[in-house]
Protein backbone atom coordinates (compact mmCIF):
# COMPACT_ATOMS: atom_id res chain seq x y z
CA UNK A 1 0.00 0.00 0.00
CA UNK A 2 1.62 3.34 -1.00
CA UNK A 3 2.36 5.79 1.75
CA UNK A 4 0.90 9.24 1.68
CA UNK A 5 3.26 12.18 1.99
CA UNK A 6 1.43 14.97 3.70
CA UNK A 7 2.14 18.40 2.27
CA UNK A 8 0.80 21.76 3.15
CA UNK A 9 0.47 24.84 0.94
CA UNK A 10 2.74 27.66 2.01
CA UNK A 11 1.21 30.60 0.18
CA UNK A 12 2.05 34.05 1.69
CA UNK A 13 -0.82 35.98 3.16
CA UNK A 14 -1.95 39.02 1.18
CA UNK A 15 -3.80 42.02 2.53
CA UNK A 16 -5.81 44.29 0.31
CA UNK A 17 -4.93 47.92 0.59
CA UNK A 18 -7.47 50.58 -0.27
CA UNK A 19 -6.68 53.06 -2.96
CA UNK A 20 -6.62 56.52 -1.46
CA UNK A 21 -6.98 59.83 -3.16
CA UNK A 22 -3.77 61.80 -3.21
CA UNK A 23 -5.52 64.97 -2.02
CA UNK A 24 -7.60 67.68 -3.44
CA UNK A 25 -6.22 70.40 -5.59
CA UNK A 26 -5.76 73.77 -4.00
CA UNK A 27 -6.35 76.95 -6.00
CA UNK A 28 -4.50 80.04 -4.89
CA UNK A 29 -5.81 82.66 -7.33
CA UNK A 30 -9.53 82.15 -7.08
CA UNK A 31 -11.82 81.65 -4.14
CA UNK A 32 -13.35 78.25 -4.89
CA UNK A 33 -14.48 77.29 -1.42
CA UNK A 34 -18.10 77.15 -2.57
CA UNK A 35 -17.22 74.66 -5.27
CA UNK A 36 -17.06 70.91 -4.34
CA UNK A 37 -14.51 69.23 -6.61
CA UNK A 38 -15.77 66.01 -8.16
CA UNK A 39 -13.78 62.97 -7.00
CA UNK A 40 -13.31 60.10 -9.39
CA UNK A 41 -15.03 56.89 -8.23
CA UNK A 42 -12.52 54.76 -10.10
CA UNK A 43 -9.90 54.41 -7.32
CA UNK A 44 -12.54 53.29 -4.80
CA UNK A 45 -14.07 50.78 -7.23
CA UNK A 46 -10.65 49.32 -8.07
CA UNK A 47 -9.79 49.02 -4.38
CA UNK A 48 -13.05 47.26 -3.62
CA UNK A 49 -12.54 44.79 -6.44
CA UNK A 50 -8.99 44.04 -5.34
CA UNK A 51 -10.12 43.52 -1.77
CA UNK A 52 -12.89 41.12 -2.82
CA UNK A 53 -10.56 39.11 -5.05
CA UNK A 54 -7.85 38.83 -2.40
CA UNK A 55 -10.36 37.77 0.27
CA UNK A 56 -11.83 35.16 -2.06
CA UNK A 57 -8.39 33.73 -2.79
CA UNK A 58 -7.55 33.64 0.92
CA UNK A 59 -10.82 31.91 1.75
CA UNK A 60 -10.31 29.34 -0.99
CA UNK A 61 -6.74 28.65 0.15
CA UNK A 62 -7.81 28.24 3.77
CA UNK A 63 -10.69 25.95 2.82
CA UNK A 64 -8.46 23.86 0.59
CA UNK A 65 -5.85 23.54 3.30
CA UNK A 66 -8.37 22.43 5.91
CA UNK A 67 -10.03 20.07 3.48
CA UNK A 68 -6.66 18.67 2.47
CA UNK A 69 -5.55 18.10 6.03
CA UNK A 70 -8.85 16.41 6.85
CA UNK A 71 -8.61 14.16 3.81
CA UNK A 72 -5.10 13.14 4.74
CA UNK A 73 -6.19 12.01 8.22
CA UNK A 74 -9.14 10.08 6.85
CA UNK A 75 -6.95 8.31 4.31
CA UNK A 76 -4.70 6.83 7.01
CA UNK A 77 -6.41 4.16 9.06
CA UNK A 78 -3.43 3.05 11.14
CA UNK A 79 -3.17 -0.46 9.70
CA UNK A 80 -0.01 0.39 7.81
CA UNK A 81 3.03 -1.48 9.16
CA UNK A 82 5.38 1.11 10.60
CA UNK A 83 8.15 -0.53 12.65
CA UNK A 84 10.76 -2.31 10.55
CA UNK A 85 13.01 -3.44 13.43
CA UNK A 86 12.87 -3.55 17.22
CA UNK A 87 13.81 -0.20 18.76
CA UNK A 88 13.67 1.51 22.15
CA UNK A 89 12.86 5.23 22.31
CA UNK A 90 12.72 7.77 25.12
CA UNK A 91 10.05 10.46 24.74
CA UNK A 92 11.06 13.43 26.93
CA UNK A 93 8.71 15.14 29.36
CA UNK A 94 6.82 18.04 27.80
CA UNK A 95 7.08 16.69 24.25
CA UNK A 96 4.33 17.86 21.94
CA UNK A 97 2.60 15.47 19.57
CA UNK A 98 4.53 17.00 16.69
CA UNK A 99 7.86 16.61 18.50
CA UNK A 100 6.98 13.02 19.37
CA UNK A 101 6.16 12.21 15.75
CA UNK A 102 9.47 13.69 14.57
CA UNK A 103 11.36 11.74 17.23
CA UNK A 104 9.68 8.49 16.18
CA UNK A 105 10.64 9.13 12.57
CA UNK A 106 14.27 9.97 13.36
CA UNK A 107 14.49 6.87 15.57
CA UNK A 108 13.17 4.60 12.82
CA UNK A 109 9.91 3.77 14.58
CA UNK A 110 7.67 5.28 11.89
CA UNK A 111 8.62 6.01 8.26
CA UNK A 112 6.95 9.41 8.12
CA UNK A 113 6.25 11.82 10.99
CA UNK A 114 3.49 13.72 9.16
CA UNK A 115 1.69 10.51 8.25
CA UNK A 116 1.86 9.27 11.83
CA UNK A 117 0.67 12.60 13.22
CA UNK A 118 -2.20 12.74 10.72
CA UNK A 119 -3.38 9.29 11.83
CA UNK A 120 -3.06 10.19 15.53
CA UNK A 121 -5.06 13.39 15.06
CA UNK A 122 -7.74 11.63 13.05
CA UNK A 123 -8.07 8.97 15.75
CA UNK A 124 -8.12 11.55 18.54
CA UNK A 125 -4.93 10.18 20.12
CA UNK A 126 -2.46 13.03 19.59
CA UNK A 127 -3.47 14.87 22.78
CA UNK A 128 -3.02 11.74 24.91
CA UNK A 129 0.65 10.90 24.23
CA UNK A 130 2.71 10.24 27.35
CA UNK A 131 6.43 10.65 27.91
CA UNK A 132 8.69 7.77 28.92
CA UNK A 133 10.77 4.92 27.59
CA UNK A 134 9.06 2.72 24.99
CA UNK A 135 10.01 -0.47 23.25
CA UNK A 136 8.59 -0.91 19.75
CA UNK A 137 8.81 -4.28 18.04
CA UNK A 138 9.10 -5.09 14.35
CA UNK A 139 5.77 -5.37 12.57
CA UNK A 140 3.87 -2.88 14.74
CA UNK A 141 1.37 -0.72 12.83
CA UNK A 142 0.84 3.04 13.10
CA UNK A 143 -2.20 2.33 15.27
CA UNK A 144 -0.26 0.07 17.62
CA UNK A 145 2.57 2.59 17.94
CA UNK A 146 0.12 5.39 18.75
CA UNK A 147 -1.83 3.32 21.27
CA UNK A 148 1.40 2.19 22.92
CA UNK A 149 2.34 5.82 23.60
CA UNK A 150 -1.18 6.54 24.83
CA UNK A 151 -1.07 3.52 27.16
CA UNK A 152 1.76 5.04 29.16
CA UNK A 153 5.48 4.94 29.69
CA UNK A 154 7.36 1.74 29.21
CA UNK A 155 10.51 1.26 31.22
CA UNK A 156 12.90 -1.53 31.97
CA UNK A 157 10.27 -2.92 34.34
CA UNK A 158 7.15 -2.48 32.22
CA UNK A 159 5.65 -4.23 29.23
CA UNK A 160 3.05 -2.70 26.91
CA UNK A 161 0.92 -5.05 24.82
CA UNK A 162 -1.06 -3.26 22.08
CA UNK A 163 -4.59 -4.35 21.28
CA UNK A 164 -4.73 -7.03 18.60
CA UNK A 165 -1.34 -8.59 19.28
CA UNK A 166 -1.03 -12.34 18.84
CA UNK A 167 0.70 -14.69 21.28
CA UNK A 168 3.72 -14.76 18.98
CA UNK A 169 3.96 -10.96 18.98
CA UNK A 170 3.54 -10.84 22.74
CA UNK A 171 6.33 -13.38 23.17
CA UNK A 172 8.66 -11.17 21.14
CA UNK A 173 7.65 -8.08 23.14
CA UNK A 174 8.31 -9.90 26.43
CA UNK A 175 11.80 -10.89 25.32
CA UNK A 176 12.56 -7.32 24.31
CA UNK A 177 11.18 -5.76 27.48
CA UNK A 178 13.09 -8.16 29.72
CA UNK A 179 16.30 -7.78 27.69
CA UNK A 180 16.21 -11.50 26.96
CA UNK A 181 15.88 -12.74 30.52
CA UNK A 182 12.58 -14.24 29.38
CA UNK A 183 13.02 -15.38 25.80
CA UNK A 184 10.27 -15.52 23.20
CA UNK A 185 10.78 -19.27 23.02
CA UNK A 186 10.40 -19.65 26.80
CA UNK A 187 7.21 -17.61 26.74
CA UNK A 188 5.71 -19.52 23.81
CA UNK A 189 6.40 -22.90 25.39
CA UNK A 190 4.82 -21.80 28.66
CA UNK A 191 1.77 -20.15 27.03
CA UNK A 192 -0.46 -23.23 26.79
CA UNK A 193 -3.89 -23.47 28.35
CA UNK A 194 -3.32 -26.81 30.05
CA UNK A 195 -0.70 -25.17 32.28
CA UNK A 196 -3.31 -22.84 33.76
CA UNK A 197 -6.79 -24.29 33.36
CA UNK A 198 -6.91 -25.51 36.96
CA UNK A 199 -6.46 -21.94 38.20
CA UNK A 200 -8.40 -20.24 35.42
CA UNK A 201 -11.50 -22.30 34.54
CA UNK A 202 -12.40 -20.00 31.63
CA UNK A 203 -9.55 -21.67 29.72
CA UNK A 204 -11.39 -25.01 29.59
CA UNK A 205 -12.70 -24.36 26.07
CA UNK A 206 -9.42 -23.05 24.64
CA UNK A 207 -8.83 -24.34 21.13
CA UNK A 208 -5.62 -26.28 20.44
CA UNK A 209 -4.44 -25.69 24.04
CA UNK A 210 -3.68 -22.08 23.09
CA UNK A 211 -3.84 -18.95 25.22
CA UNK A 212 -4.61 -16.85 22.15
CA UNK A 213 -7.20 -14.24 23.09
CA UNK A 214 -6.68 -14.53 26.85
CA UNK A 215 -3.47 -12.49 27.19
CA UNK A 216 -5.09 -9.14 27.80
CA UNK A 217 -3.54 -6.10 26.05
CA UNK A 218 -2.33 -3.62 28.67
CA UNK A 219 0.78 -2.07 30.21
CA UNK A 220 2.19 -4.38 32.88
CA UNK A 221 4.67 -3.80 35.68
CA UNK A 222 7.31 -6.51 35.35
CA UNK A 223 9.33 -5.53 38.40
CA UNK A 224 8.19 -8.63 40.25
CA UNK A 225 8.10 -10.95 37.23
CA UNK A 226 11.03 -13.34 36.91
CA UNK A 227 9.62 -16.02 34.63
CA UNK A 228 7.28 -16.45 31.69
CA UNK A 229 4.79 -17.98 34.11
CA UNK A 230 4.76 -14.78 36.17
CA UNK A 231 4.00 -12.65 33.12
CA UNK A 232 1.31 -14.99 31.81
CA UNK A 233 -0.48 -15.09 35.15
CA UNK A 234 -0.58 -11.29 35.25
CA UNK A 235 -2.22 -11.26 31.83
CA UNK A 236 -4.73 -13.96 32.71
CA UNK A 237 -5.60 -12.15 35.95
CA UNK A 238 -6.17 -8.98 33.96
CA UNK A 239 -8.39 -10.82 31.47
CA UNK A 240 -10.50 -12.20 34.33
CA UNK A 241 -10.85 -8.70 35.79
CA UNK A 242 -11.83 -7.10 32.48
CA UNK A 243 -14.45 -9.64 31.38
CA UNK A 244 -16.09 -9.74 34.81
CA UNK A 245 -17.93 -6.53 33.91
CA UNK A 246 -19.26 -7.82 30.56
CA UNK A 247 -22.94 -8.56 30.06
CA UNK A 248 -23.15 -11.84 28.14
CA UNK A 249 -26.96 -11.92 28.01
CA UNK A 250 -27.25 -11.06 24.32
CA UNK A 251 -24.69 -13.57 22.98
CA UNK A 252 -26.08 -16.20 25.35
CA UNK A 253 -29.53 -15.65 23.85
CA UNK A 254 -27.98 -16.36 20.46
CA UNK A 255 -26.40 -19.59 21.64
CA UNK A 256 -22.82 -18.33 22.00
CA UNK A 257 -20.52 -19.26 24.87
CA UNK A 258 -18.14 -16.84 26.57
CA UNK A 259 -15.29 -18.40 24.57
CA UNK A 260 -17.15 -17.85 21.30
CA UNK A 261 -17.66 -14.23 22.30
CA UNK A 262 -13.89 -13.97 22.69
CA UNK A 263 -13.40 -15.53 19.27
CA UNK A 264 -15.81 -13.07 17.69
CA UNK A 265 -14.20 -10.14 19.50
CA UNK A 266 -10.80 -11.10 18.09
CA UNK A 267 -12.19 -11.02 14.54
CA UNK A 268 -13.90 -7.69 15.21
CA UNK A 269 -10.58 -6.34 16.46
CA UNK A 270 -8.92 -7.18 13.15
CA UNK A 271 -11.75 -6.19 10.82
CA UNK A 272 -13.01 -2.91 12.28
CA UNK A 273 -11.13 0.35 11.80
CA UNK A 274 -12.81 2.80 14.19
CA UNK A 275 -11.70 6.41 14.07
CA UNK A 276 -13.04 9.85 14.92
CA UNK A 277 -15.52 9.62 12.05
CA UNK A 278 -16.55 6.01 12.73
CA UNK A 279 -16.39 5.57 16.52
CA UNK A 280 -19.01 2.80 16.64
CA UNK A 281 -17.62 0.66 13.85
CA UNK A 282 -16.83 -2.29 16.11
CA UNK A 283 -20.51 -2.61 17.05
CA UNK A 284 -21.53 -2.40 13.39
CA UNK A 285 -19.07 -5.12 12.36
CA UNK A 286 -20.38 -7.20 15.25
CA UNK A 287 -23.93 -6.77 13.95
CA UNK A 288 -22.90 -8.06 10.52
CA UNK A 289 -21.41 -11.20 12.07
CA UNK A 290 -24.50 -11.87 14.20
CA UNK A 291 -26.78 -11.27 11.22
CA UNK A 292 -24.78 -13.65 9.04
CA UNK A 293 -24.77 -16.33 11.73
CA UNK A 294 -28.54 -15.97 12.06
CA UNK A 295 -28.94 -16.29 8.28
CA UNK A 296 -26.69 -19.37 8.19
CA UNK A 297 -24.18 -17.52 6.03
CA UNK A 298 -20.41 -17.92 6.15
CA UNK A 299 -18.69 -14.99 7.87
CA UNK A 300 -16.23 -14.61 4.97
CA UNK A 301 -13.58 -12.73 6.95
CA UNK A 302 -10.17 -12.38 5.34
CA UNK A 303 -8.70 -11.66 8.76
CA UNK A 304 -9.30 -15.20 10.00
CA UNK A 305 -7.13 -16.62 7.22
CA UNK A 306 -4.65 -13.82 7.76
CA UNK A 307 -4.03 -15.41 11.14
CA UNK A 308 -2.95 -18.57 9.31
CA UNK A 309 -0.85 -16.90 6.62
CA UNK A 310 0.66 -14.34 8.96
CA UNK A 311 0.04 -11.53 6.48
CA UNK A 312 -1.70 -10.87 3.20
CA UNK A 313 -4.45 -13.24 2.06
CA UNK A 314 -4.65 -14.37 -1.57
CA UNK A 315 -7.64 -15.85 -3.42
CA UNK A 316 -5.81 -19.18 -3.28
CA UNK A 317 -5.59 -18.91 0.52
CA UNK A 318 -9.36 -18.52 0.70
CA UNK A 319 -9.72 -21.88 -1.05
CA UNK A 320 -7.42 -23.62 1.43
CA UNK A 321 -9.13 -25.78 4.04
CA UNK A 322 -8.45 -24.59 7.58
CA UNK A 323 -10.43 -24.34 10.82
CA UNK A 324 -9.81 -20.59 10.44
CA UNK A 325 -11.19 -20.38 6.90
CA UNK A 326 -14.54 -18.60 7.32
CA UNK A 327 -15.18 -18.71 3.58
CA UNK A 328 -15.26 -22.49 3.35
CA UNK A 329 -16.70 -23.08 6.83
CA UNK A 330 -19.79 -21.52 8.35
CA UNK A 331 -19.76 -20.20 11.87
CA UNK A 332 -16.92 -18.71 13.87
CA UNK A 333 -13.30 -19.78 13.41
CA UNK A 334 -12.03 -22.48 15.75
CA UNK A 335 -10.25 -20.05 18.06
CA UNK A 336 -9.33 -16.39 18.58
CA UNK A 337 -7.05 -14.77 16.00
CA UNK A 338 -5.55 -12.19 18.36
CA UNK A 339 -5.87 -10.78 21.85
CA UNK A 340 -8.70 -8.23 21.55
CA UNK A 341 -9.40 -4.99 23.35
CA UNK A 342 -12.16 -4.57 25.90
CA UNK A 343 -13.93 -2.41 23.28
CA UNK A 344 -14.12 -5.34 20.87
CA UNK A 345 -15.29 -7.65 23.64
CA UNK A 346 -18.05 -5.18 24.48
CA UNK A 347 -19.03 -4.98 20.80
CA UNK A 348 -19.26 -8.77 20.64
CA UNK A 349 -21.58 -8.68 23.65
CA UNK A 350 -23.63 -5.73 22.45
CA UNK A 351 -23.78 -5.38 18.65
CA UNK A 352 -25.51 -2.50 16.92
CA UNK A 353 -29.06 -3.16 15.74
CA UNK A 354 -28.82 -3.30 11.94
CA UNK A 355 -29.90 -5.27 8.88
CA UNK A 356 -26.38 -5.25 7.46
CA UNK A 357 -24.95 -8.44 6.00
CA UNK A 358 -21.82 -7.00 4.40
CA UNK A 359 -19.13 -4.44 5.07
CA UNK A 360 -16.30 -3.08 2.97
CA UNK A 361 -13.71 -1.08 4.88
CA UNK A 362 -10.75 0.39 3.04
CA UNK A 363 -8.38 3.23 3.85
CA UNK A 364 -5.72 3.96 1.31
CA UNK A 365 -3.93 6.98 -0.01
CA UNK A 366 -6.58 9.15 -1.60
CA UNK A 367 -9.44 6.75 -0.88
CA UNK A 368 -11.44 5.88 2.22
CA UNK A 369 -14.70 3.98 2.51
CA UNK A 370 -16.51 2.40 5.44
CA UNK A 371 -19.46 0.87 3.60
CA UNK A 372 -22.04 -1.32 5.35
CA UNK A 373 -24.64 -2.95 3.09
CA UNK A 374 -27.86 -4.89 3.39
CA UNK A 375 -27.65 -6.55 -0.03
CA UNK A 376 -24.97 -8.14 -2.15
CA UNK A 377 -25.68 -5.63 -4.93
CA UNK A 378 -24.96 -2.73 -2.58
CA UNK A 379 -21.81 -4.44 -1.37
CA UNK A 380 -20.60 -5.10 -4.91
CA UNK A 381 -21.29 -1.48 -5.81
CA UNK A 382 -18.99 -0.35 -3.01
CA UNK A 383 -16.28 -2.72 -4.23
CA UNK A 384 -16.78 -1.60 -7.86
CA UNK A 385 -16.38 2.02 -6.79
CA UNK A 386 -13.07 1.20 -5.19
CA UNK A 387 -11.93 -0.83 -8.19
CA UNK A 388 -12.73 2.10 -10.48
CA UNK A 389 -10.57 4.28 -8.29
CA UNK A 390 -7.63 1.87 -8.34
CA UNK A 391 -7.97 1.46 -12.10
CA UNK A 392 -7.92 5.23 -12.60
CA UNK A 393 -4.78 5.49 -10.47
CA UNK A 394 -3.06 2.76 -12.47
CA UNK A 395 -3.82 4.34 -15.85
Amino acid sequence: MPRRQITYSNHPNHRARAVHAQGERQFKTYDTSHIRPRKSKVPYAVGAIIAIVVLAIAAFAATSLLRGCSAEAEDIDGSQVAVAADVKVTIPDGSTASNTAKLLESSGVVPDADEFLAYAKGAGLDSRFKSGVYTFTAGMTLEQVAKTIVSGASSADTLTIPEGYTVAQIASAVEKSTSGSITADDFTKQAVASNYVSDYPFLSDAYDDSLEGFLFPKTYDLSGAKTADDVIRMMLDQYATEVASLDYSYPTSKGLSAYQVLVMASVIEKEAAPDANHPDERAQVSSVFYNRLAADMALQSDATMGYVTGGEVTPEDLQTESPYNTYLNKGLPAGPICNPSIESLKAACNPATTDYLYFFIVNEKGYSDHAFSKTLDEHNAAIAKYQEYTASKAS
